[in-house]
């Protein structure tokens, strides 16, 4: 069945299409790009050229000329800019390849439970568009399930929130399907918002992206605790009273009075799933608790906060930043085990 449809092709490729952070796996190899998914283009005579995707690009973000953008053409999870994606992907499969002719190659990329027919149609064909010989989609709380190693085909109900850039997915598995799964419109990239608005209404300073980035981090909690005061970093940006450059300190207590709002929505998202899934799951998952997965996951506390909300036990995934595109590899690698939860688009 496997050799059937994917033929243990070395191309074969897994690929983690996030609003943030775009990750590939390939059979044999494990990950072997992980970079931001950011596209840096240039409008040269009324025609747009790619300067550079991935890491060089994110460091053109809020640095460019007018004549240059450096764009995410992924929001909320899903494409919003179709062929600045499709370059991207194609940058990707070429990095990947290291030539400049390869083998069109079987590409699985997970997409947001909450996608639409549309959005999904529109990851395929900017796959088929770099170059993809054939596109499977995965749903991604299904993926994170897989990577982080939880026994979705079993007879018992495990809970996963994968938090990532533009969306956190809170998915109920059991028996290698999904019971119930809700996808919440906030995450990193929410977070890094929240960040720069306190910082400008409490400290009259604009920040850029990076910045709030950096902050969420470095300082960032998702609950004060007795060392919040004590925890601090120096920001620069540009003061919203004068215009010159400023700096400011910014306590462990201001980035946890920012992220408020959507540390709530993610605990008050999987409380709601909970309410929503039968009974006996519910008693699994007690036993078996709460698995975060996504870059998201590492926010300190958010552990604590999802469980003082639920009342149940839970855990951060071993190495989160990963669990969905190794999970999307692993459906890959085991289709004749998990045929059931790869999607051939339409």
């Amino acid at each position: 069945m496997f050799n059937r449809i994917f033929g243990f092709l070395s191309t074969d490729m897994a690929i983690d299409l996030g609003t943030a952070n775009t990750l590939v796996y390939v059979n044999g190899k494990g990950v072997v790009v992980n970079e931001p998914s950011v596209v840096a283009v240039a409008n040269l005579r009324n025609r747009m050229e790619v300067l550079a995707v991935g890491n060089e690009a994110k460091q053109m973000l809020g640095r460019t000329p007018g004549y240059i953008q450096a764009i995410r053409p992924l929001r909320d999870g899903v494409i919003a800019d179709f062929e600045i994606a499709e370059e991207m992907i194609k940058y990707f499969i070429k990095k990947v390849h290291n030539r400049g002719v390869f083998a069109s190659p079987r590409i699985i990329i997970c997409v947001p439970y909450g996608a639409t027919a549309v959005e999904r149609r529109a990851i395929q064909e900017s796959a088929e568009g770099a170059g993809a010989r054939e596109v499977y989609l995965i749903e991604e709380p299904m993926a994170a399930a897989i990577g982080a190693g939880l026994p979705i085909t079993e007879p018992m109900g495990s809970i996963v929130v994968d938090i990532g850039g533009g969306t956190t997915e809170v998915a109920v598995i059991s028996l290698g399907g999904i019971v119930f799964a809700s996808s919440l419109r906030v995450g990193g990239d929410k977070m890094d918002e929240e960040i720069t608005s306190y910082v400008r209404k409490n400290f009259n300073l604009l920040i850029g992206e990076a910045t709030a980035e950096r902050i969420k981090k470095e300082i960032g909690s998702a609950v004060c605790t007795h060392s919040s005061k004590d925890i601090k970093m120096i920001i620069k940006g540009r003061s919203l009273l004068d215009g010159n450059p400023k700096d400011v300190e910014i306590t462990q207590k201001n980035a946890a009075e920012a992220l408020m709002d959507p540390v709530s929505a993610i605990a008050n998202g999987v409380k709601e799933a909970l309410e929503k899934t039968p009974p006996e799951l519910v008693a699994d998952i007690i036993d078996n608790g709460i698995t975060l997965t996504g870059g998201g996951a590492l926010l300190a506390n958010l552990d604590s906060v999802v469980s003082h909300v639920t009342g149940v036990a839970v855990r951060v995934a071993e190495n989160p930043l990963n669990c969905v595109v190794l999970g999307t590899g692993k459906a890959l690698a085991e289709t004749k085990k998990n045929g059931s939860i790869l999607l051939k688009t339409y």
